[in-house]
């Protein structure tokens, strides 16, 4: 259950700036353990994360969870196993390798079909880029699967590995695992055409809403694309 009348707070999560559900003293409204958090005051998702995954954010910039204060309420962190991720069997974790181009994909629809957005984050390096597109009245489909033609149109090394993650089962069975296109022919063709353009490609379903950074971000460029067209009354 959502808290009513909550304060937002700056926050750390991960690596992140967040918003966190806080009450007029400041202090996290806690639910099973969990608070929840969005990455834009104007956004419309929020996600529910493990209290001990949100930090203060430090004066000098610190990036380390580990030497951060523990925010009132919350319990203190400490050396957690890893766990395996809720993606499908087989799926490896998002791990950002050297010399790899990682790039995370959505898209998102206000009515579906309606407004649509897409949101691509990519990195390679110390270097990110950030897109956030609004595409007009689609389809959440769509929407996925021109997020991730935006991103490979945007590559400008097709010799160097890239690792695309989606949260669309959709588009991963389209594009890899040989479905059949019934609709959207003509998009789903023009990306399998831009794959076969890179050397080391692989497009890899990751479980979305589930606190994967980069995941988290394309989703939050999607929606805000959409959030930035209405907020123009477009």
């Amino acid at each position: 259950m959502k808290p009513e009348n909550a304060n937002w707070v700056r926050k750390r999560f991960k690596k992140n700036k967040v918003w966190m559900a806080a009450d007029p003293a400041g202090n996290p409204l806690i639910q099973n353990n969990k608070v929840l958090i969005k990455y834009q005051l104007d956004q419309e998702h929020e996600y529910w994360v493990k209290a001990d995954t949100i930090f203060e954010i430090q004066p000098d910039g610190q990036t380390n969870d580990s030497k951060q204060e523990t925010p009132p309420g919350m319990p203190k962190p400490g050396i957690r196993p890893v766990k395996s991720p809720k993606n499908l069997p087989g799926t490896p974790l998002p791990v950002e390798e050297k010399n790899v181009i990682i790039i995370y994909t959505d898209g998102a629809s206000s009515g579906n079909p309606g407004p649509s957005g897409i949101g691509v984050f990519m990195r390679y390096g110390d270097h990110e880029r950030e897109i956030s597109t609004y595409i007009g009245n689609s389809t959440n489909n769509i929407a996925e699967l021109t997020a991730i033609e935006t991103a490979l149109l945007e590559i400008k090394r097709p010799d160097l590995p890239i690792r695309l993650y989606t949260d669309s089962s959709y588009a991963l069975g389209l594009l890899i695992n040989g479905w059949k296109a019934k609709k959207n022919i003509s998009l789903v063709n023009s990306i399998k055409k831009r794959m076969t353009q890179f050397k080391d490609l692989k497009i890899i379903k990751v479980k979305g809403h589930s606190g994967i950074e980069g995941n988290e971000k394309a989703d939050q460029l999607a929606t805000s694309a959409i959030a930035s067209q209405k907020n123009h009354g477009i």
